[in-house]
């Protein structure tokens, strides 16, 4: 018998939480501030929006 995997798809909400949760400690850690934050903000976003989209292949 082969074990199924059920992987519910990713939401637009859980992707905005999870690049909230990081952003959040990336400026307490000192990493983001002000100035780069947009920068940042993309990256993160970005990386997060492409695993999320992977894991709903």
């Amino acid at each position: 018998m082969s074990e199924q995997k059920f992987v519910r798809p990713v939401t637009d909400e859980a992707v905005l939480k999870t690049v909230k949760e990081i952003m959040v400690k990336f400026i307490e850690i000192g990493k983001v501030t002000p100035a780069n934050f947009e920068e940042h903000y993309r990256l993160v976003f970005n990386t997060v929006k492409q695993s999320a989209e992977e894991l709903n292949k």
